[in-house]
């Protein structure tokens, strides 16, 4: 009886059933709902993350369930949703809210869905080899986003504070310029604090035209098609190992029909 109760702990499909449904009751409380039965049963349901975490360690250990990537994601989020609890077990009067916010930490268990998805172990290590083999690519579009952000900072802090302020302001409208984000409108800002000067509008027109090709167009494809391209590379490389390994067997073949022909 204890062996199956347990093995209920264990079971992925339990356990994503209690997932939908904190997921479910943390949308309706954030949604302005506080019934008392809803906090209850998201104290009961964290109380069940806190059982599933025992129970693995119980089977596996501290050593086997940690060293999982999936165990070590569970088990985080399972500590840092604890705090929600304060809620219910502290007296009222007292300033929670830092602390409970934590609990919507527990809606990223939610991930463990993906396992569930086909072929998801050959999508992760694609993912992982397209970032080990792309990462030069991702650094150097980084680098040109930092030194575009502080030369639109140096000429554009005073014609559009809102949007090349700060180097942090600036760094964040270039990156939306260079995913076409709403790129007409920066120029359209800076051009009319020009408005007298209609060289200076035509030249602020061109420039964010031409950073908007270099960055935005040339620049995001580039890294796009790096990623896809590592992503799917060995995926062709198991398929040209797949038909040479094929071909051998049709030539095996051959020959011992030309060897029973003889």
């Amino acid at each position: 009886m204890k062996h199956r109760i347990s093995d209920l702990f264990l079971k992925d499909k339990v356990i994503l059933f209690f997932i939908i449904a904190n997921a479910g009751i943390i949308f309706a409380q954030e949604s302005g709902v506080s019934e008392p039965w809803l906090l209850w049963l998201d104290v009961f349901i964290t109380f069940v993350f806190v059982v599933e975490m025992v129970m693995k360690h119980i089977r596996y250990v501290a050593k086997g369930y940690w060293s999982n990537g999936w165990n070590r994601l569970d088990g985080v989020l399972v500590i840092l949703s604890l705090p929600s609890l304060l809620e219910v077990f502290v007296p009222t009067g007292i300033n929670l809210s830092f602390v409970l916010s934590l609990r919507v930490l527990r809606v990223f268990k939610f991930f463990r869905i993906i396992k569930f998805f086909p072929h998801i172990d050959d999508i992760s290590k694609g993912i992982k080899r397209a970032v080990k083999d792309s990462y030069s690519i991702f650094f150097g579009f980084v680098i040109v986003i930092f030194i575009f952000a502080l030369l639109n900072c140096s000429l554009f802090a005073r014609s559009a504070p809102e949007y090349f302020g700060t180097p942090l302001d600036s760094i964040y409208t270039v990156f939306k310029l260079f995913t076409v984000e709403g790129w007409y409108e920066i120029p359209d800002v800076i051009a009319s604090y020009y408005s007298d000067s209609l060289f200076v509008n035509h030249v602020v027109k061109l420039y964010f035209s031409l950073l908007l090709i270099v960055g935005g167009i040339l620049g995001l494809s580039l890294v796009n098609s790096v990623f896809v391209d590592a992503m799917v590379s060995d995926n062709n490389d198991e398929l040209t190992k797949e038909v040479e390994r094929l071909h051998e067997k049709i030539d095996a073949l051959n020959s011992k029909i030309d060897e029973l022909k003889e």
